[in-house]
């Protein structure tokens, strides 16, 4: 199992819970089972050792779970399997890493988009399948998008965190970051971080353009202090 791997699987299962992902019981090693978020479905997965730089194999349904309905289990596969076969990316993993702060989480995530409604849907998206997030205290956006015949595109979404929106956005240009979005995910731990939020906010952000190849990272992310969970 490559470094890579094991660390996405801490990953998941850091922020999702025990037991998300975790290999099948049988004598294939890279066999893994993925119970879906908010579902008690779950789905078979085969890492090749070759993984991040090959793509999973999304191998069938596990379970459809207790409350499944019929045909539900062929969806869910449907989708999942378009769902990497849009993300995947040589050599990258999926999911980015959580950084933890006084209780509180933060996690980002960044897609390609070439238009304001690509934008919206994939925000509409992760809020509609994953449970957590969209219970989650804040999702906080950012998108710059280059149009046809010299136009562009920038907006943002505090989402009830005042602010942070403008700074990830004014990131994103600092940056020179066209052509994509991000979502910085935070869940509220009860202890509050004052004006450090924002770093934390930025430096998750910025973690997940620089894994996704969007930016050479040049010496370490931001300062802000928190405990990454699921890297080294």
């Amino acid at each position: 199992m490559s470094e890579a791997l094991v660390d996405e699987i801490e990953a998941i299962n850091s922020i999702f819970g025990d037991g998300t992902l975790a290999r099948e019981q049988d004598d294939d090693l890279s066999v893994f089972v993925l119970t879906l978020p908010g579902d008690t479905a779950s789905l078979r997965l085969q890492f090749p050792p070759e993984y991040p730089d090959v793509p999973p194999a999304v191998l069938g349904t596990h379970s459809a779970g207790s409350a499944g309905k019929r045909g539900a289990a062929a969806r869910h596969l449907a989708l999942f399997r378009d769902a990497v076969g849009e993300v995947y990316e040589p050599g990258q993993v999926c999911l980015f890493d959580a950084i933890e702060k006084s209780k509180s989480t933060f996690v980002a995530r960044c897609a390609p988009v070439t238009s304001p409604s690509q934008a919206a849907d994939f925000l509409a998206h992760l809020l509609a399948t994953d449970k957590r997030v969209r219970t989650a205290t804040h999702n906080i956006t950012a998108w710059r998008i280059r149009g046809p015949n010299g136009t562009s595109f920038q907006d943002c979404d505090d989402d009830g965190e005042t602010a942070a929106g403008g700074r990830l956005l004014h990131l994103m240009q600092l940056m020179d970051l066209w052509d994509t979005m991000v979502v910085v995910t935070r869940w509220y731990g009860g202890q509050k971080l004052g004006p450090r939020r924002f770093a934390l906010i930025n430096q998750t952000a910025r973690d997940a353009f620089v894994r996704a190849g969007l930016v050479k990272e040049e010496g370490a992310a931001g300062g802000a202090g928190g405990k990454k969970k699921g890297g080294k």
